[in-house]
């Protein structure tokens, strides 16, 4: 089994994968002052010319901190958002659709609670893991029904399955 680290939430690092943003402590450019501070535009989301965006929520229990199924969606983003605790997350490159997991460049990153992450598509991925023993509340934004007509998963063969070290 191979182990991949935890790597630290930076601009830099996150840009092949998409985008994010931290909603509870912004640095970004904004509009007014206190009492009232507007931060424009911190994120988009590619719904792939959806006209419904979704909001739901996938709770995620301790569990192993191993990558045993990845996923992705061809016509869409995917917005990823804890909202009571820190996780993990896995991504990997798009690639094409039948050309499986690029299993030697999937990386894993802490994103902070509060901090909205943004998939592009196609980029690998599945539910995120938390890194202590509590459990961890995510929303997740996608077009309506994206997890019934647009989401590719793949369960990993033992030899395949990702050991990541905190």
């Amino acid at each position: 089994m191979r182990t991949i680290q935890v790597e630290k939430l930076t601009v830099e690092s996150f840009l092949p994968f998409g985008f994010y943003a931290n909603l509870i402590d912004p640095q970004a450019v904004k509009i007014g002052a206190k009492p009232i501070e507007f931060y424009r535009d911190m994120v988009q989301l590619d719904l792939g010319g959806a006209g419904i965006a979704s909001f739901s929520v996938c709770r995620v229990e301790p569990r192993d901190c191993v990558i045993d199924m990845t996923e992705f969606h061809t016509a869409t983003g995917e917005g990823i958002l804890p909202l009571d605790n820190e996780v993990l997350i896995h991504v990997a490159p798009a690639t094409p659709v039948d050309a499986g997991p690029p299993l030697d460049e999937f990386r894993v990153f802490r994103v902070p609670q509060g901090t909205l992450v943004v998939l592009r598509p196609g980029v690998w991925h599945h539910a995120p893991i938390t890194p202590n023993d509590r459990p961890a509340n995510v929303l997740i934004v996608l077009p309506e029904r994206t997890y019934a007509n647009d989401c590719e998963v793949v369960a990993l063969d033992d030899d395949e399955i990702i050991r990541v070290a905190l």
